[in-house]
């Protein structure tokens, strides 16, 4: 393989981007596709976690691009329904990102903080959901952005603030080669039909316990599980340590977070650069690991090597998660690691039943047969895979697929 091979997440069973076809767990390599250059519409919906996440991994991926190939980046992150008098858990991150990268990204806020349904929308609400959307639009036909991250449009849609007919022509009539990412629930139908990326994060409760149980429950917000089909898991971690790193950056020096990905090997991560980036400004605040062989590992052609590599990054995170040093440890594509059978699933039961109380761990990553752990999750988005554009044959992209 060659060594600018970059992994990147395909629909199980369904054809690549390169033609060929899954044979179950595996993580698919970019190395052999032609990277596309007509821009696409991602949509995030759903009541589960990850959406805004998964908006700024593309962010930090899409940075990370214009930091190492030193390409003509920008990003506009365009947030409604986020104004002020409330804070969200991702405005550290984007203020760190904006203080690290401020050639490389612009945001604009609109709205209220307070929740509200249509029947309670005042004339602010139109008039901030309208000044957002001239924003956009403006942003969109100056072809100045690579990447328009339009987050939670999605619940302004379904509130009536804004015309949809005019929002799905807008859109459909993007410059050619920008991305554009929708985020939020309830999604309109007019505008999933002509999205070319549809992933639906499905929430999963989790199970009452019973009488005879032999895992304890923990308390919600100290595990979080992305899982599934669709586009957004690997993405929406990257968000969650960005949200961390920028908690670590205005609030807590001492919020140290842990990157640790499985599957991984080689290089050519976008995200790479970025993360370098942050390190360099924060070094006391983020380390990032890469495992693995820079390959696909299908179930049943296991190596040798790949057990190598997968045992040696669960030691580095099972003590890291035991030391307590970290806030945050994201542990990404652990779940199909352990699908394929290259870490044994009780030892990383014991050790998340262990990590202290202030230590958050984010796992990602799909499987077959769901692990005992899922159990712990207070929070378990399933990734659901409506539409992706690698299924109709589109090349995946640099800084946004990977």
């Amino acid at each position: 393989m060659a060594s600018q091979t970059a992994a990147s997440k395909t629909p199980r069973n369904r054809q690549t981007s390169s033609g060929r076809r899954g044979r179950g767990i595996g993580i698919a390599t970019a190395a052999e596709s032609n990277e596309r250059s007509h821009g696409q519409l991602h949509i995030y919906d759903g009541e589960g976690k990850g959406k805004s996440q998964a908006a700024l991994g593309v962010v930090l991926r899409t940075i990370g691009l214009g930091i190492c190939e030193q390409r003509r980046t920008r990003v506009l992150l365009l947030r409604f329904l986020k104004g002020p008098g409330r804070a969200y858990d991702e405005d550290a991150a984007i203020e760190a990102l904006q203080q690290g990268f401020p050639h490389l990204i612009d945001q604009v806020r609109t709205g209220r903080g307070e929740f509200f349904i249509a029947e309670d929308a005042t004339r602010f609400d139109r008039q901030e959901a309208q000044r957002g959307w001239d924003i956009a639009k403006g942003a969109i036909a100056s072809a100045l952005y690579s990447v328009v991250v339009l987050d939670e449009l999605n619940p302004v849609l379904d509130l009536g603030l804004l015309a949809v007919d005019d929002v799905v022509k807008t859109l459909t009539d993007r410059p050619d080669g920008m991305e554009i990412i929708v985020t939020g629930r309830a999604a309109p139908r007019a505008l999933v039909e002509v999205a070319d990326l549809h992933s639906e994060m499905r929430a999963h409760r989790r199970p009452e316990p019973q009488d005879d149980s032999v895992i304890p429950f923990l308390p919600t917000g100290g595990i979080e599980i992305y899982t599934g089909e669709g586009k957004g898991k690997s993405t929406s971690a990257l968000g969650k340590a960005l949200q961390a790193i920028g908690r670590g950056i205005s609030q807590d020096k001492s919020h140290r977070v842990l990157i640790l990905q499985w599957l991984k090997g080689g290089n050519g991560y976008t995200e790479d650069a970025a993360i370098a980036a942050l390190r360099e400004s924060y070094p006391h605040l983020v380390d990032h690991l890469r495992s693995g062989r820079d390959a696909i590992v299908w179930r049943g052609q296991q190596q040798p090597i790949d057990y190598v590599e997968a045992e040696r990054a669960w030691e580095i995170a099972r003590a890291a998660i035991a030391s307590g040093l970290y806030k945050t440890v994201i542990l990404d594509e652990l779940n199909p690691s352990v699908d394929l059978e290259l870490i044994p699933v009780e030892p990383i039961v014991q050790t998340l039943l262990r990590k202290p109380a202030e230590t958050e761990v984010i796992i990602t990553g799909r499987c077959k047969n769901q692990p005992a752990y899922f159990d712990l999750a207070g929070v378990h988005s399933e990734m659901v895979c409506h539409k992706h554009y690698a299924e109709q044959g589109v090349d995946l992209k640099r800084g946004v697929d990977y």
